[in-house]
């Protein structure tokens, strides 16, 4: 079946590096907030101050890193930056050790992993492309997107597991270690690498190569549709992840296991809708799938401000997120193969970080702005307010467009329901 076809021992290393550090990712499922909330005491303010201080610092770090990475060998980029989140990572563990922690060094470390996320996923974005031939794209996203998913489904409760035992800095070790992995694995990959081209003047990044990926974006009516849906999505979704964090831990009671298991469970229904992504594709076409994953993936999140404690209140976060998750699942790779068919081989690693930064600034402008909403309204008035929001965004995807190559890229659990 073309689902299960080769696609070269190349792509199986840098598939096997994508397994190893989205495990480890997935392992120590937020455990930034969890070290906030039980390690350090942090209330809702300072934990939604955290995952967006990250987000936002991280993502100015990365703008002239976009240009800069264009026109040099992706691969070199991809290990330089896990090697980079393996050391920012690993700090936390050894300060701990130590009794150093502090919440200035989680702001840091969030910080650094964030700018190296955005950098690695613009690398990694444009080197697929160059590794696999066009026909092979979704298939090669529905194997990432069910990856995901597996560790999604796997990683929170064997990680909620290892935080009841040990607390949650063991995860974060854990994640650090991926990405040494991950760099080995990328490293195995081997072959000639050829250096990118560029036309015009060399060496130094000018105003205009900062800026060439949000022009192209906004300039492609199909494109800029995706693009404004997908951030909004991604942003209302990852904003109510710290108080959902919050309620559950702190207010409800649950246990860390208990936290992890309710957003692993559902993640079966990620591995369902990344194998229907292709086969749907084939069936109703691109712009159909898109648009009507696209649409019933905004009409779950209202339900996650009904909550209550004890098992309805699990089952109901299960259902929520089982509903959520698959119809992102089918979404996610079909978006993401949308974005780099449309998108020209000189311009893709611009193109990609101006929609990663974009995508991070967004979130955490609205992390804090719901962190502040949650103080003032309550934790579940923030939510709802989200949730209500969500079902807005399709009509950003009804815009005119047709999908195709030649007209026209992961959080929950929440955070995974997202587009990259």
């Amino acid at each position: 079946m073309g689902a299960r076809r080769s696609l070269g021992r190349r792509f199986r290393w840098l598939w096997t590096a994508y397994v190893v550090s989205t495990f480890g990712t997935w392992l120590a499922f937020d455990a930034f907030p969890m070290i906030a909330v039980l390690v350090l005491h942090a209330g809702p303010t300072e934990v939604a101050t955290l995952a967006a201080a990250g987000l936002a610092v991280g993502a100015v770090v990365a703008v002239p890193l976009g240009p800069w990475v264009e026109f040099r060998r992706k691969r070199p980029v991809m290990i330089a930056t896990d090697l980079t989140r393996f050391a920012a990572l690993a700090s936390i563990p050894a300060a701990f050790a130590l009794g150093g922690l502090s919440f200035a060094q989680l702001l840091v470390v969030s910080v650094a992993v964030s700018a190296a996320d955005i950098t690695f996923r613009a690398a990694s974005g444009a080197h697929l492309k160059a590794l696999v031939r066009p026909e092979d794209l979704l298939v090669a996203n529905g194997r990432f997107e069910s990856t995901t998913w597996t560790a999604s489904m796997l990683g929170p409760p064997l990680g909620g597991a290892v935080i009841g035992l040990f607390g949650p800095v063991l995860t974060v070790a854990a994640d650090a270690v991926s990405y040494l992995l991950s760099a080995a694995g990328i490293r195995a990959i081997g072959g000639k690498e050829p250096r990118p081209v560029r036309t015009g003047p060399p060496s130094r990044i000018r105003g205009g190569d900062l800026l060439e990926g949000w022009r192209y974006i906004l300039t492609h009516p199909s494109l800029r549709s995706l693009f404004l849906n997908t951030i909004l999505v991604n942003g209302l979704i990852m904003a109510v992840s710290p108080l959902l964090a919050v309620l559950m831990l702190g207010r409800l009671g649950f246990a860390p296991w208990q936290y992890g298991l309710a957003f692993a469970v559902p993640c079966v229904g990620g591995l369902v809708g990344s194998r229907l992504a292709r086969r749907l594709v084939a069936r109703y076409g691109q712009r159909k799938v898109m648009l009507t994953a696209g649409t019933l993936r905004a009409c779950w999140s209202l339900g996650l401000a009904f909550i209550g404690p004890g098992v309805a209140g699990l089952v109901l976060v299960m259902a929520v997120e089982l509903g959520l998750i698959t119809c992102a699942a089918v979404f996610n790779p079909v978006s993401v193969t949308y974005r780099l068919e449309s998108t020209p081989a000189d311009r893709i690693t611009r193109t990609l970080s101006a929609w990663s930064v974009t995508s991070k600034a967004t979130t955490a402008a609205m992390t804090a702005l719901w962190g502040l909403l949650a103080a003032v309204t309550g934790l579940r008035t923030a939510i709802a307010v989200a949730g209500l929001l969500l079902l807005a965004t399709p009509f950003l995807l009804l815009r005119p467009g047709r999908a195709g190559a030649s007209e026209i890229p992961s959080g929950t659990a929440p955070q995974g329901a997202t587009a990259s």
